[in-house]
This record gives structure tokens, C-alpha cells and sequence, in this order.
């Protein structure tokens, strides 16, 4: 067997070995730089924007609000329980914890997203998909105590069982993304909907296909009906959220804040964004899986749609790593050699990105 072709075990410790040496490189290139800069490095990871929100559910459980001098409230409630909810459980410090949760979960997340590649496209590919999710430019909160990793192995696991019409444990799998961050929605839609083309096609509704359809938004429904119970109100979470920013408004603000930019970043960002469209259209010619497919979609359409603040974009659509599968598959074409040199340097420049971008001011 060549070494393009190579055994399952073989292969997936290269995906992880791969994935785990990308975020080794960032901790060391962020490492590097805190010390140049004489600013604490772990803080960051661990201390920073919603892992501080996170840690001190850990810790205190819900019920915390800011006011702010324009007077909106951002409550706890914004955040997904299951993830403090690890980390409570870990017999740590809730922001020590967190990162564990965070690390665990991309292992995890990188495994899933092998299997995933793997099963579509072959174990190279699969191997070069778990590496590129790893060189994601906002990668670097993978190494934080942020929930993007636990929801994505969650999401990539739940896809992969519905590809092997496990639709119970792809729909358990929902029930858990569901408590960790309110993109499962996408998730809820993927399975619903090959759900749904695939007892169309095949004439046939099968128990374990229905059973799985229902369980798939139960996670997600308990926890907006527990917001709405504590805070007397059916649309308490949505307000919650709207308080935040994060109301879904169409794409008005996305439009907004483009039009307030300069000329030339107001083009630079559109070309970016007409790269994010050409990926997309690149997954559908590839003939992507129904429900990795609609995932993916649902993921971009969802982040770009709400009226959160524009730096938290690409973060927001780091789950939709089907994005990446028309690069692993061109990647695997090339030589082994070259394949190493390119995920090498784009694990450098996300690297360096996430080193400034942690040490700086703005927000992931």
C-alpha cells in the first residue's frame, strides 16, 4: 500500500498528529510573542472575551447581567449551558477547565472531521481536511476556552451518522450540539432535510429516521424554553440575544457596515465575500453529501444574517468546515513533500494572526 493510500490507524494519527502539531505552533508562536510583548499569554487563552462569560458560569451558575452606558443588558443567558457544564465538572479551576473542555473537544472535533473527509472523499483527504480546519484563520480559538470546538466535533460526528443512516445517534448528537451554541440550528436543519429527501426517494419512513428527526432540536429547544421559564417570557431568549447584538436581521448590518467602510476595504471585503460565495458554489459542483451540504450552507447563511459584530464572522462560520473539502481534495493531488510545505505555511500565518490577534484589542 503507498503512502497516499494509507491504513485506517495510519491515517488517523496523521490527521491528529497533524491537527495537534498546527495548534502546538500557535501556543508557541503566541508564546513567543507574549513574552516579546510582556503580556501573559495563557490569560488570553483562558480569561478573554465569552471564556470569561463561560468560566464564570462554571463557577456561579446563570443569573449574571451588565449594564452598559447605552443602557442594553448582556446577560449570562446568552450562553449555552453545556459547556460550563464540563467544565464544572472537572476538578479544576473553571477557566483551567475550560481549556481542557476546549482542547479535548478539538481533538475530538479533528477526528470528526477526518471520518467525515475520509468517508466522502478518502483518507487523504480526510487527513488534509482535519489539517486545514486546524489553519482556519481564526483557528487560534480552538485554543481557547470557547465552545467552537465542542460544538463542531459534536456537529461533524452527528453528520457522519447520518451519512451511515445512524439517525438516532445522529440525532442524540444534535440533542447535545443544541445545548452548546445556537448554531445546531444548522445542524437541525441538515438532518431534517435529508431526512426528508431520503424518505421521498426511498418511499419509506423508517422509526429510527423519524426518532432521530425528533430528537435532533430537542437540545436547542430546552434550553431557549428554559430562558423563557426563568425570565416569564416566550421570547426571552431572542431578547436576550437581541440585547447582545445577535438579532437576525437579513444582512442588514453586514450591508451597513460595509457601506461605512473606505472604498478599498469596502472592496477588499467584497471580494471576500464573493470568495466565501465561490466556496460554497465549489461544495455544491463537488457534489458534497445532502446533509454535510446543507450544514455547511446553513452555517455561512446563519452567520451572516445576524447583526453580530463583523470581527466574530469568521469565528461564527469556523464550524462549516465542509468549506474545506474542495482544498483538501486539490491538496491531495499534489506531492506529499509539497502537501507538508503549504499546510505548513498557512499553519504560520494562522499562527501569527492569532498571536496578534490575542494580544491586541479586537475580538475573535
Amino acid at each position: 500500500m503507498s503512502h497516499d493510500r494509507p491504513r485506517p490507524p495510519q491515517a488517523l494519527a496523521v490527521a491528529l498528529g497533524g491537527y495537534a502539531a498546527t495548534r502546538v505552533l500557535g501556543l508557541a508562536v503566541l508564546a513567543l510573542a507574549a513574552a516579546m510583548t510582556g503580556k501573559d499569554g495563557l490569560h488570553r487563552l483562558k480569561g478573554r472575551w465569552d471564556s470569561v462569560w463561560y468560566t464564570r458560569i462554571a463557577e456561579h451558575g446563570y443569573g449574571y447581567e451588565v449594564t452598559l452606558p447605552n443602557g442594553s443588558v448582556h446577560s449570562d443567558l446568552a450562553f449555552f449551558p453545556l459547556f460550563p457544564f464540563l467544565a464544572r465538572a472537572l476538578p479544576f479551576d473553571a477557566a483551567t477547565a475550560g481549556l481542557l473542555v476546549s482542547w479535548t473537544a478539538s481533538l475530538a472535533a479533528a477526528w470528526g472531521i477526518y471520518a467525515v473527509g475520509a468517508h466522502i472523499a478518502g483518507r487523504p483527504a480526510g487527513v488534509a481536511l482535519a489539517v486545514l480546519w486546524g489553519v482556519y484563520p481564526t483557528a487560534f480559538v480552538q485554543s481557547m476556552a470557547y465552545t467552537e470546538t465542542l460544538f463542531t466535533a459534536l456537529a461533524a460526528w452527528s453528520v457522519l451518522a447520518v451519512l451511515r443512516e445512524r439517525w438516532i445517534l445522529a440525532g442524540a448528537l444534535c440533542v447535545c450540539a443544541g445545548l452548546t451554541r445556537p448554531t445546531a440550528a444548522a445542524l437541525i436543519a441538515a438532518i431534517g432535510i435529508t431526512a426528508l429527501v431520503t424518505a421521498v426517494r426511498d418511499r419509506r419512513l423508517p422509526v429510527r429516521m423519524v426518532a432521530g428527526v425528533l430528537l435532533a432540536p430537542l437540545g436547542w429547544l430546552a434550553y431557549i424554553v428554559y430562558v423563557g421559564v426563568r425570565q416569564d417570557s416566550g421570547t426571552a431568549y431572542f431578547d436576550v440575544q437581541a440585547a447582545w447584538g445577535n438579532s437576525i436581521d437579513g444582512g442588514i448590518a453586514l450591508a451597513r457596515f460595509i457601506w461605512g467602510l473606505p472604498p478599498l476595504a469596502a472592496l477588499g471585503l467584497c471580494a471576500a465575500l464573493g470568495l466565501l460565495g465561490w466556496l460554497v458554489v465549489l461544495c455544491v459542483r463537488q457534489q458534497q453529501p445532502l446533509p454535510l451540504l446543507v450544514y455547511t450552507i446553513a452555517v455561512v447563511v446563519i452567520s451572516l444574517i445576524g447583526a453580530a459584530y463583523f470581527g466574530s464572522r469568521p469565528r461564527l462560520m469556523m464550524p462549516a468546515f465542509g468549506l474545506l473539502l474542495p482544498a483538501a481534495t486539490a491538496l491531495v493531488r499534489l506531492r506529499i513533500r509539497n502537501r507538508v510545505l503549504v499546510l505548513a505555511g498557512l499553519a504560520l500565518a494562522s499562527a501569527g494572526y492569532g498571536a496578534f490577534t490575542l494580544l491586541g484589542s479586537g475580538p475573535p
